[in-house]
């Protein structure tokens, strides 16, 4: 018998209670048994005034909104708003009844332009909800995976402007400078001068360009804070670089925000002073980062740093760097013909110079295999931190390092794709380098949080303090959605 009575309980009055509304193992409910949400209290405290004005809207709700989009990856705070007037779980979530009015969907942004604008609070939140998970023993952060994404910025690629920028200081340019003075005094030379201009017409190899004078940008009018990311033949977009550091549970460990066309070996330097002060043993980075002076860095701070192979550069044809043997001991390269290439200079971007003899090379026959210079010498390059790259790729080539690396889609790049499909991280609304901080500390607090509840749920400990060193290794290899 077919029953039509679908519509007699729309207009039924009934008496409910919130918490009966909500399932028991709503991701919600999990959340927010997980920690205790008074900390915003603290932290928001002196946002407000203590004896003046009216009532202000709950700080904790306030930022619990925000939470919501990031956590469900909605698309933007206005239609965050329109699911939070109908869906009950997220009116529990907020304190709100479901006759209470939910706030205007400006009411985040006007409070964040007021009260929250130029401050850490964000990034405050993070690092109580990651410590609340180092409280419990569940971060291991002797094994560190670091990698940058981007994220699409609020920016019409056709609205931009081109601008002459200068190229900005290196990390490593004084401590560069001193050891090239000091290398060319060494071989009897004298130091460089700072308008001296090195030509380099005749190197071969691939020498990076230095960091002097500048070069024409695209800045976009829209959001000029973000930067124009070229990848590949179609990849074309002002965005901003996500650095962040994980461990090798996935539990994300710090971040950084740059603007989409800085290079990762550039940026590393922000989010490698993040972890290397929480018992990191070894940096695990792709090959964006296998530069001498990030070696150098790690390597000087008691670390191991865990690069891949990169495959040589040379053209096709042509006699690969590592065929040109390097004698510590007399300072020279050793060509495929046995002929010796000695140290003529070192230049300004720290590589030291090894020319061979063009009268020699002339009737040499490999020539066409070694170089194209009109005058037939060839030179090769070796930085003069080259012994760090050597020294990292002894480290790669240990026991059980090719295993480690591999980890890195499990962690670093999971989480990335998690963030990019679970969380709204493909691309950004917000405007400024400011709110995308916030943006990237909400997601990965809520990233954090959403797998410390999960897993407190599955141990059966939402609302205990501690867990046994048995519980965890047994459940780490629990895989969490």
């Amino acid at each position: 018998m077919m029953t039509q009575n679908a519509d007699k309980n729309r207009v039924q009055v009934q008496m409910l209670c919130m918490d009966d509304l909500v399932p028991q193992n709503h991701l919600l409910r999990l959340i927010d048994e997980a920690i205790d949400w008074n900390f915003i209290y603290d932290l928001v405290e002196e946002k407000y005034c203590h004896d003046n004005g009216r009532p202000s809207m709950d700080p904790v709700m306030l930022i619990k909104i925000p939470f919501i989009q990031y956590l469900y990856g909605i698309r933007s705070m206005r239609q965050t708003i329109k699911e939070i007037e109908v869906n009950v779980a997220y009116r529990w979530f907020l304190g709100l009844s479901l006759t209470d009015k939910v706030p205007h969907f400006t009411t985040f942004g006007k409070n964040y332009t007021r009260r929250f604008k130029d401050t850490d609070l964000f990034e405050q939140i993070f690092e109580h909800i990651l410590n609340e998970c180092y409280r419990v023993n569940l971060v291991d952060p002797k094994e560190v995976f670091i990698d940058a994404t981007h994220v699409k910025a609020c920016a019409n690629n056709k609205k931009m402007q081109k601008q002459f920028a200068k190229e900005e200081a290196l990390f490593y340019e004084e401590l560069l400078k001193k050891e090239i003075n000091e290398d060319r005094e060494l071989h009897g030379k004298k130091p460089l001068k700072e308008s001296d201009d090195e030509d380099s017409d005749n190197n071969d190899d691939d020498t990076p360009p230095g960091n002097s004078g500048g070069k024409e940008i695209k800045v976009s009018t829209t959001d000029p804070e973000s930067g124009w990311f070229h990848k590949g033949e179609h990849k074309q977009v002002f965005a901003y670089a996500v650095e962040t550091a994980c461990d090798k549970h996935g539990w994300i460990l710090g971040y950084t925000v740059h603007p989409g066309n800085h290079h990762d070996s550039k940026t590393f330097p922000a989010i490698y002073e993040k972890v290397k002060g929480i018992g990191s043993e070894l940096i695990v980075v792709d090959a964006g980062y296998k530069t001498p002076a990030i070696a150098k860095t790690i390597i000087d701070d008691g670390k191991k740093p865990l690069f891949p192979y990169k495959r040589p550069m040379t053209k096709d044809g042509f006699f690969k760097k590592y065929e040109y043997i390097y004698d510590e001991y007399f300072d020279c390269y050793i060509c495929p013909n046995n002929q010796v290439l000695k140290y003529t200079t070192t230049n300004r971007e720290g590589y030291k110079e090894y020319k061979s003899c063009g009268y020699i090379c002339k009737e040499c026959p490999y020539l066409s295999q070694c170089t194209e210079s009109q005058n037939h010498v060839k030179v090769v390059c070796r930085h003069i931190w080259e012994e760090y790259l050597e020294l990292a790729e002894d480290i790669r080539h240990t026991i059980g390092m090719k295993e480690k690396y591999s980890k890195r889609k499990e962690t670093i790049e999971r989480l990335f794709g998690t963030a990019k499909e679970a969380h709204g991280f493909r691309y950004t609304q917000q405007i400024g380098m400011a709110r995308m901080k916030m943006k990237v500390g909400l997601t990965f607090a809520c990233m954090n949080l959403k797998k410390l509840a999960k897993i407190k749920q599955k141990m059966g400990l939402i609302g205990t303090s501690f867990l046994t060193f048995f519980e965890i290794s047994r459940f780490l290899n629990v895989k969490i959605a």
